[in-house]
């Protein structure tokens, strides 16, 4: 009896296990499979595996830019994003339950609408006869329109605008287990405002903004279609770089070589910045 109720989660976990496996692991060693085999005249795959793409990557300055590109955007696009999720997480958690249900729809209201939809939105918002430039030259601020269709700017403000909501969740969720009195209690001991927020508050947001920034800044370099729709074919990122060798250049192995790259990348940055944050977190506040 002991020894069935014991493998009854191994059996219960079984459907999802498999499900993960066939969605997502095969498809990652195939894709990591094929970028082993290098590309031969008339768009045919060698036999033999070798490392010839991963070397191209690594000695190309070309494909250093892109990466460069690719993960400057997704690191300020974090840092824009925790500076606006987290005050905005920290209201949300001091509203009152009626206002909180209000404010909470509005925060979730942009994760309702497609990524393409809202990506050709803020096209028409950053065109050159967009809302922003008619306002900014009719207030006399500029002479002439701003160039932001095509620019690292208008793909990071896109992007920004795409994935705030899920860092506000992600601090939200963790103010949720803050327990009110101790604040008060910080306050009428004398504590200052600041005090409060250091001592008290900081380390209940942490957990919460490491989750949310790891989310964001995986979903930022990953991201493809607003870099395409905003950032243009000049402005390359990795994901779009992929598309091309792919469906323009035919050249799997390669792209395929680049998809495995940025997944490997992308986890050792995450791997590498929760290890950071929770050994300072724990020098800090514990």
């Amino acid at each position: 009896m002991n020894e069935t109720r014991n493998r009854l989660p191994y059996w219960l976990s079984a459907p999802g296990t498999f499900v993960i496996l066939a969605l997502v692991a095969v498809p990652l060693l195939l894709t990591f499979s094929l970028s082993l085999y290098p590309l031969l005249p008339g768009n045919s795959t060698g036999a033999q595996p070798t490392l010839l793409n991963y070397q191209q990557i690594v000695s190309d300055s070309y494909y250093h830019t892109i990466f460069a590109r690719t993960f400057g955007m997704a690191a300020l696009v974090t840092l824009v994003c925790v500076l606006i999720g987290v005050p905005e997480a920290y209201v949300l958690s001091r509203l009152s339950p009626r206002w909180r249900a209000v404010s909470i729809v509005i925060v979730l209201g942009p994760l309702l609408v497609s990524v393409v939809v809202r990506t050709l939105g803020w096209a028409i918002l950053l065109g050159s006869e967009g809302l922003i430039n008619k306002a900014l030259v009719a207030t006399g601020w500029v002479d002439e329109p701003v160039r932001l269709m095509y620019t690292f700017t208008g793909m990071v403000v896109a992007l920004v605008h795409v994935l705030v909501p899920l860092m506000v969740l992600a601090v939200w969720a963790s103010l949720q287990k803050l327990d009110v009195t101790a604040e008060q209690a910080a306050d009428s001991l004398g504590a200052s405002p600041a005090t409060v927020l250091r001592r008290i508050v900081l380390p209940q947001v942490i957990p919460g903004v490491l989750s949310g920034s790891l989310i964001v800044f995986s979903l930022a370099a990953s991201a493809f279609a607003t870099p395409d729709i905003i950032g243009g074919r000049r402005l390359k990122v990795v994901p779009t770089m992929i598309y091309d060798q792919f469906l323009n250049e035919l050249n799997w192995p390669m792209g395929a070589a680049l998809a495995a790259t940025l997944v490997i990348v992308v986890l050792t940055v995450s791997m590498l910045v929760n290890r950071i944050v929770e050994r300072r977190y724990k020098q800090v506040f514990v």
